[in-house]
């Protein structure tokens, strides 16, 4: 049976990096007759408050070697955390070494990461990689039963409520902080691992490690039975993960999926730019000289699907764009920043969920994606690929105009963002149909065509808005079928990656409705 008695803090060991509430903790616990042990910076902080403290030296008996590398792997330190106080050997043996019992540890970590992330050199990222800390929490975790375990500053105010409230810690919040002790050793063990992997060049180390911090619980997954939590990985990527969430609601877990899905895109352009997605899906992409033209042309390629959706911009929202963003049902607006009237005009949307991240991803950085499958997980790079006028090959009689090359590149970048089989329309810079997530590609054509249709109707403009338009596949046209229906659109010219045993059919048919076509050897599945 779990002992219900509190247990009272006789000896405290405190040695922290980041040194926050540390001070007036040592003085509640020396002031209700506790023993403060301590080290280097912790022991300077605490004395100078004027609060008794022994360094763990004088309490071992044994100096600190090695540059300060060896202090607490000493036996009277891990004797007196590790030692059971219900084992009569184990009292008898620690009182034979003169091994005082240690009732509460509280240790945070060499900063590595943010050593790391600070782009130091190599030698100052090992010098940051803690040995005696990792050690002191691992065993106080594991003899939770007899001692307290500190691993962050926010755990400090419930150990002193709890002490205030009974003179000692319960055994619940021990356990609690054991086990968050060791998913703290463990995060900072896959830290270290995943620097290493990355020094040697190891893109798929034998063991990958990582992991995250959670940032909130949500309300539930994708559906309302299924449980859901959005975890932090400790990258400074911008994002859904740095973003302020100004106004609204609580996010969703398909809230976050589509504004990231949102965001992601906005930022593969460099003029202003408006990403309107449903479902992860864009529904509406273009750029122009300010966000609210951006808007009124992303938005006319499928107002149906844009109405409750998820709004990401590459600039500061102003007003004109915040006028046009509300003027319709919107869930979520992301963008790096936005003004203060921009920002007093989505507070009349008490709903709608307003996003600032300080900044745009870089399209073009490394990193890793990770898709979870039965018994294991696949991981591939970020798909940071993107072409260029140069890496085009032109494979037709006629060579696309420098209006309709402009139109190909910006198709192609909307294309890595749409779900396969993906087909874009484009005309001016900004989508006008968008087929999506087919089984094939000819029905994905047909889809796209059919929605500029549908857009230009709604509208009330006179013929579809793929009328004069490029096309851009995210994969080769393995048949010329839907090139074909591109073409039946009103399409001028294709942007495709080429490699297909039927290019020369496709090329010919291309060459037969008089369309210019450029191949890229590049494809952009996304599953």
């Amino acid at each position: 049976m779990t002992d219900t008695t509190p247990l009272a803090i006789r000896r405290a060991l405190l040695s922290v990096s980041d040194k926050t509430g540390i001070v007036e903790f040592a003085r509640f616990l020396a002031d209700r007759g506790a023993e403060i042990l301590s080290t280097g910076g912790t022991a300077q902080a605490i004395r100078a408050a004027g609060i008794p403290v022994k360094d763990v030296s004088e309490h071992t008996g044994f100096p600190e070697i090695l540059d300060g590398r060896v202090k607490t792997l000493v036996p009277q330190v891990h004797g007196g955390i590790l030692g059971r106080r219900d084992e009569a050997a184990h009292v008898a043996q620690m009182e034979e070494h003169s091994i005082a019992p240690i009732d509460l540890v509280a240790v945070n970590l060499y900063p590595f990461e943010a050593t790391v992330a600070k782009g130091a050199a190599f030698e100052d990222c090992i010098e940051n990689i803690d040995i005696g800390g990792p050690a002191m929490i691992r065993s106080a975790a594991k003899n939770h039963a007899h001692v307290v375990v500190v691993t962050e500053p926010a755990h400090l105010a419930r150990i002193t409520a709890e002490i205030e409230a009974t003179g000692g810690t319960s055994a619940e919040l021990r356990r609690e902080l054991a086990a968050a002790a060791y998913a703290r050793t463990a995060a900072y063990d896959a830290a270290i691992s995943s620097w290493f992997a990355g020094q040697l060049g190891q893109e798929f180390p034998p063991r990958l490690a990582f992991a995250g911090t959670l940032a909130q619980t949500l309300r539930y997954g994708e559906n309302p039975h299924q449980k859901a939590g959005f975890y932090l990985d400790g990258s400074a990527r911008p994002g859904i993960a740095t973003a302020k969430q100004i106004q609204g609601k609580e996010l969703s877990y398909n809230n976050l999926n589509d504004t990231d899905a949102a965001y992601e895109a906005c930022a593969e352009f460099e003029p202003p730019a408006i990403v309107i997605v449903k479902h992860a899906n864009p529904c509406g992409i273009a750029i122009a000289d300010d966000l609210a033209t951006a808007w009124d042309r992303a938005l006319l390629c499928d107002p149906v699907s844009a109405f409750g959706g998820i709004v990401a911009a590459n600039r500061t929202l102003d007003a004109a764009a915040a006028e046009k963003i509300t003027a319709i049902f919107t869930e979520v607006v992301i963008a790096p920043d936005a003004d203060e009237a921009a920002r007093a005009i989505f507070a009349r949307k008490k709903n709608l969920r307003l996003l600032l991240t300080g900044g745009m991803p870089d399209p073009v950085a490394p990193g890793m994606v990770f898709r979870s499958v039965a018994g294991g997980f696949l991981a591939q790079s970020r798909d940071a690929g993107r072409v260029t006028e140069a890496d085009l090959r032109v494979v037709t009689k006629r060579a696309p105009s420098a209006a309709e090359m402009a139109d190909l590149l910006f198709a192609f970048r909307v294309c890595k963002h749409v779900k396969s089989n993906a087909i874009i329309y484009a005309k001016n810079l900004a989508t006008v149909g968008i087929g999506a997530g087919q089984m094939n590609r000819v029905e994905s054509s047909r889809i796209a065509a059919w929605k500029s249709e549908a857009a230009a109707k709604a509208a009330g403009l006179p013929e579809p808005l793929a009328k004069g338009s490029v096309v851009a596949s995210d994969a080769f046209f393995p048949f010329a079928d839907g090139l074909e229906t591109a073409a039946a659109a009103g399409v001028t010219a294709v942007i495709q990656p080429g490699g297909s045993m039927r290019d020369a059919e496709v090329i010919a048919a291309a060459d037969a409705a008089g369309l210019a076509m450029v191949f890229t050897g590049m494809r952009h599945f996304r599953h």
